[in-house]
C-alpha cells in the first residue's frame, strides 16, 4: 500500500512538474482595471478567457479605464451578455463560475482619457470602487490587475493613500505605459512601498510565433474555438479574425498558478525579479541621435516660455512624435513660474524622432531625435524614481529574451499548457 502511495504521489508531482500549474494558496480576490472596446481588441479576448475561469478568482470589480480610446462599461456587459447565454452549458462542467448577475454589479465606468502632468485629476465610479474594496475587511489583498491604462489606480490612491498597504498590483504594462506616463510616474515617485509588479515584455511571450504548429496565434481558433458557444464567435468578430493575442491574460495565468506572493517563482504568467529604482532622464532641452534613452523608461522634456495664467490641469502644447508605429501625438502642461514639460516612454528599440507643437511660439516648432535601446532598466540616473523592496519586473538574463522581449520565454514557456487547458473549456460549448 505504502508503494502504491509513493507511486500516485510521484506521479502527481511529475504531472505537476510537466504542465507547470500548482495549487495557489487561496482563491484571490481580484479586480480587473482594463481598456476593453478601446483600439486595441485583445482586452475582449482576455475578457473571455476571464469568465470562463471566472470560478478560480474572488471577482471584486470589472473597471473599465481606457486612458486611450474608446474602451467603455458597455463593452464589459456586452461581453457579459454573450457568457451569460453560454453559461448554462459551462456550470454544466464547472461549478463555482461567477453569476452574470453578479458579474454586472461589480462593473464600473474608470476614467476616459490621460492624466495631467500631476498623474491624477478626479474621481471616477471605478476609482471609487476600487477604494471601497480595498477598505473591505479581510486578511487577504486585493490584487488589482491592469491591463491598460494606470489612471485610476492612481487616483485611488491619491484619494485614500492608506489603501496601498491593502492592495497588490499587476500591470501589463509596455505601449500602455506610453498612455499612462503621468499616472505611473505619480504611483513610483508617491508610494515606493506599494507592492507592484510591471510586466512590460514578458507578457509577450504569450503571443510568440516560437510555439506548436497547432496553438499557433493563427492556427489556435480553427483547431480549439472554431465558434463554439456564443463567446467563441465573438473571439473571431474583431479585427484580429480569431488570431490569438491575449497580452493581458498573464495577468490571470499568475493568479492560477502557484503562490503570487512570490513574483520570482515559474509560473504560467512569467517570473520577475526584484528592481529598486524606475529609471527617469530629464532633459531641459531638445535630445540629439547620440541621447539614448532605454526602452519603457520615462524621458522628461523640460522647457522654458512665459509665464501665463493657465490651468496645469489642461494640455498647452504637443509632442509629435514619428515611430514605427506611425505618428502619435503626446500632451504637454505647463507647470508654473514660465516652466514646461511632457513625458515620454518609448516601447521598443528605434530611433524616434518628435516636434512641439504649440500656440505659444516659444515653444513651437522645436525638434529633436533620441535613441531607444532594448535594455530595461538601464543604466541609473541621478532623477531615478527610488523604489522599495516590493517593486517586480520583467527578468533580465539574456537567455531568457524571446526576440526581442526581455524575459518573453519565462511566459512562452506555459503557453502550450494554458492554450491545450483552455481548449477543454471551449469543447465544454460544443
Amino acid at each position: 500500500m505504502k508503494n502504491f502511495l509513493l507511486t500516485v504521489s510521484l506521479l502527481f508531482c511529475s504531472i505537476n512538474l510537466m504542465f507547470g500549474q500548482k495549487p495557489t494558496p487561496i482563491k484571490p480576490r481580484v479586480l480587473i482595471s482594463t481598456d476593453i472596446g478601446g483600439t486595441d481588441p485583445d482586452d475582449n479576448q482576455s475578457m473571455i478567457h476571464l469568465l470562463m475561469y471566472s470560478e478560480k478568482f474572488n471577482l471584486e470589480g470589472l473597471v473599465s479605464s481606457p486612458s486611450y480610446g474608446e474602451g467603455n462599461k458597455a463593452e464589459i456587459l456586452r461581453t457579459i451578455d454573450l457568457y451569460e447565454k453560454d453559461y448554462p452549458r459551462l456550470i454544466k462542467h464547472q461549478k463555482g463560475l461567477a453569476t452574470p448577475k453578479f458579474l454586472r454589479s461589480i462593473t464600473k465606468q474608470g476614467v476616459k482619457g490621460l492624466t495631467p502632468f500631476k498623474g491624477y485629476l478626479s474621481p471616477t465610479e471605478g476609482s471609487d470602487w476600487i477604494i471601497k474594496s480595498a477598505k473591505k475587511k479581510s486578511k487577504d489583498p486585493l490584487w488589482i490587475l491592469v491591463w491598460g491604462g494606470l489612471e485610476d489606480v492612481a487616483q485611488a490612491l491619491h484619494d485614500a493613500p492608506e489603501i496601498q498597504k491593502n492592495i497588490k498590483v499587476f500591470w501589463i504594462g509596455g505601449p500602455n505605459k506610453k498612455w499612462s506616463a503621468n499616472s505611473y510616474a505619480y504611483i513610483v515617485a508617491n508610494f515606493p512601498d506599494l507592492w507592484f509588479v510591471e510586466s512590460n515584455s514578458s507578457y509577450y511571450g504569450f503571443f510568440s510565433k516560437n510555439t506548436e504548429s497547432d496553438i499557433s496565434n493563427k492556427n489556435y481558433y480553427k483547431n480549439f474555438i472554431n465558434e463554439a458557444g456564443f463567446l467563441g464567435k465573438d473571439f473571431k468578430a474583431n479585427r484580429y479574425e480569431g488570431n490569438v493575442k491575449m497580452g493581458d491574460t498573464p495577468s490571470l495565468l499568475y493568479m492560477m498558478d502557484g503562490d503570487p506572493n512570490d513574483p520570482t517563482r515559474e509560473n504560467w504568467g512569467g517570473s520577475y525579479e526584484k528592481f529598486n529604482r524606475s529609471p527617469r532622464e530629464v532633459f531641459d532641452r531638445n535630445l540629439t541621435i547620440k541621447d539614448t534613452v532605454a526602452v519603457f523608461s520615462i524621458a522628461e522634456l523640460r522647457f522654458k516660455g512665459p509665464k501665463i495664467n493657465i490651468s496645469q490641469d489642461k494640455p498647452c502644447f504637443k509632442m509629435v512624435v514619428k515611430a514605427k508605429i506611425g505618428e502619435q501625438s503626446w500632451d504637454g502642461f505647463y507647470v508654473g513660474d514660465g516652466n514646461y514639460a511632457i513625458r515620454y516612454i518609448p516601447k521598443q528599440t528605434e530611433v524616434v524622432t518628435y516636434e512641439i507643437r504649440s500656440d505659444i511660439k516659444e515653444l513651437n516648432q522645436q525638434s529633436g531625435q533620441f535613441f531607444v535601446s532594448n535594455v530595461w532598466p538601464g543604466k541609473k540616473n541621478s532623477t531615478d524614481y527610488i523604489l522599495g523592496k516590493n517593486y517586480f519586473t520583467d527578468k533580465q538574463d539574456p537567455e531568457l529574451y524571446d526576440g526581442i522581449w526581455q524575459g518573453g520565454k519565462t511566459v512562452l514557456k506555459w503557453r502550450s499548457d494554458v492554450l491545450r487547458d483552455w481548449a477543454k473549456r471551449w469543447e465544454w460549448l460544443r
